[in-house]
């Protein structure tokens, strides 16, 4: 059987850091500015923005839909010609120069902003999978819900200094203000390439370049490759049954990474002052989710911790839903004087612990029931059924909230968390690390 050893420190810091680079992205791009800002000001149509709303659906789908169909078979490729780092590298700069552009998309430039935030998003989800596909190689199973919460809670506090300077510098996000907002997207795009140079010094490449077959280009190679890993799907039972689960987790993931801070100006009502609170509440509860449930997954066990992160994720929805009623019978059932707005922060830190935890311990899952020697395919059949999640959840939600409003959509997101809770019961986390270690014992007795 092989053995993991674990990478040295600065190795892990530099594929942590890849974490706090792009989470800038996630956060200031998907999450709390652009989003806000497409639908209110670049679209603007008041007063329920719900074309608005529906367009970000669309072109975050697309952008999911390509990530979809590169993925897997890049993956593939990768794997077999050990260019992870290249690969990254090119999906980097990609992120880094359309993100930049988006400071050209003004109020009514509605199909620019679209196109670039499709390739934005594409090439941002895609180097997620080829980052995710190192950690497998960075130490052995017991170590890697630690180093996978340690680089998601990096990453929230990466996320947290690029979107300070936002908040208190570039301002709130409104038509008045717009010239200054505008800026998000070139700040982003320069944090994220600074903060990224790390992991392209310090990580390491540990899958070994084979012989290309003769008469096979990499593409045909690719393909083949993952319709021998589809057909083999039933080797890797666990495995696959697992994806199941994180594409319903993932797609209520999606609709509340993508819209909770839409909901907030839209629904809530929020003030620019609560605005900036709630964002650093999420981003301290989200890094210790991450942080402090890698500790509790390796004791607890990965399976266990993530079906735990399901039931809270399914909590969180219901009180986002009910906050509005919550403050109005607290004001007149009691007397108190519960805003809305204030009782949404509570609310958003139970959603930012869930947020941290869920995404780390699915990536450890991954990470456990991958051989060393298809990790970068493995991944990229995770990247896939995180991104057709996220074309699922937001086209879903998109129509729901077109239909019947943004408050009543959310709660298309705690059915999404019960079916991923009911398809994990089917995972065996022990039979699925036995399965990985198998396929890398075969894999060293071939080589020898």
């Amino acid at each position: 059987m092989t053995t993991r050893i674990r990478a040295p420190r600065r190795e892990i810091l530099g594929w942590a850091m890849f974490d706090f680079a792009n989470s800038a992205y996630t956060l200031l791009i998907i999450t709390v500015v652009f989003g806000d800002l497409f639908t209110r000001v670049i679209v603007g149509d008041a007063p329920d923005y719900r074309l608005g709303n529906l367009l970000w659906s669309i072109a975050l789908a697309t952008s999911y839909l390509l990530a979809v169909i590169c993925a897997p078979v890049v993956g593939a490729i990768i794997d077999y010609t050990a260019t992870k780092k290249r690969f990254l590298f090119a999906s980097y700069l990609l992120t880094v120069v359309t993100t930049a552009a988006l400071y050209w998309v003004a109020p009514g430039y509605v199909w620019l902003g679209m196109v670039l935030l499709i390739l934005s998003n594409f090439a941002f989800s895609i180097g997620e999978s080829f980052i995710a596909s190192f950690l497998p190689g960075l130490g052995p199973p017991e170590d890697l819900g630690k180093i996978s919460g340690f680089g998601w809670a990096l990453g929230y506090v990466g996320g947290m200094l690029a979107a300070l300077f936002v908040l208190f510098v570039l301002g709130e996000v409104s038509a008045e203000n717009f010239e200054r907002i505008r800026w998000v997207g070139p700040w982003t795009a320069v944090f994220f390439l600074i903060a990224a140079i790390p992991t392209f010094l310090w990580v390491r490449d540990r899958t070994v370049a084979r012989a290309l077959p003769p008469a096979t280009g990499y593409l045909a190679l690719g393909i083949g490759r993952v319709r021998q890993t589809i057909g083999h799907l039933g080797e890797h039972r666990d495995l696959a049954i697992l994806l199941g689960a994180v594409f319903f987790s993932m797609s209520g993931i999606s609709i509340i990474i993508t819209y909770s801070f839409i909901y907030g100006a839209q629904v809530i009502g929020w003030d620019e002052s609560v605005r900036t609170l709630m964002f650093v509440l999420m981003q301290i509860t989200a890094a210790a989710g991450a942080f402090g449930f890698g500790y509790v997954q390796d004791s607890l066990g990965a399976l266990r911790t993530y079906k735990l992160t399901l039931v809270l994720w399914i909590l969180a929805i219901a009180l986002i839903y009910l906050t509005p009623m919550i403050a109005d019978l607290a004001q007149s059932r009691f007397g108190l004087d519960w805003q809305a707005q204030y009782v949404f922060l509570v609310v958003g830190c139970v959603a930012g612990t869930s947020l941290g935890a869920c995404q780390s311990t699915t990536r450890a899952l991954v990470g456990l029931f991958s051989p060393l020697s298809r990790t970068a395919e493995m991944f990229g059949f995770w990247g896939l059924s995180m991104k057709l999640a996220g074309v699922f959840g937001l086209l879903a939600v998109g129509v729901l909230q077109a239909l019947l409003g943004l408050h009543t959509a959310v709660l298309f997101c705690i059915l999404l968390f019960v079916a991923a809770l009911i398809v994990a019961r089917g995972v065996n986390e022990g039979r699925g690390r036995a399965i990985a270690a198998e396929h890398d014992a075969g894999t060293l007795r071939r080589a020898q």
